[in-house]
């Protein structure tokens, strides 16, 4: 099987990474940073975790972004596939997501290393 980068970002901090996938998360899912308890966490806290997990379609989003990196892999040639996945600060959907794709991968049978760039920077005011 194919070897997967998948490097979760924020908009808000730079521009996206390069990457043959880039799946944005800004606009079509609830974000946590907008429920004061929530703001100040990050994809290390359950209820981060949680509240981006049950948010609909963002299952289906996984499971689709998992058969895209699926169809990449099986063409002709044998380098990394990489995904990008962005909400506005990276702290809460981006690396949420990121986990999620890397489990349902690597239960595919792919190598997975995941990378959170901007999980740990300051939380983004706005």
């Amino acid at each position: 099987m194919a070897v997967v980068e998948i490097v979760s970002f924020g908009y808000l901090h730079d521009a996206p990474p390069a990457a043959h996938l880039t799946i944005d998360l800004r606009h079509h899912f609830r974000d946590p940073h907008v429920s004061p308890e929530l703001r100040y966490m990050t994809a290390d806290d359950e209820p981060v975790r949680t509240a981006v997990l049950n948010t609909p379609g963002i299952t289906d989003l996984v499971e689709a972004t998992a058969t895209a990196v699926t169809a990449f892999a099986s063409g002709p040639s044998a380098g990394t596939v990489t995904v990008a996945d962005g909400c506005a600060g990276g702290r809460h959907r981006a690396p949420t997501f990121a986990r999620a794709l890397a489990a349902r991968l690597t239960a595919a049978g792919h190598a997975v290393s995941v990378c959170h760039r901007d999980m740990a920077k300051d939380v983004v005011q706005r």
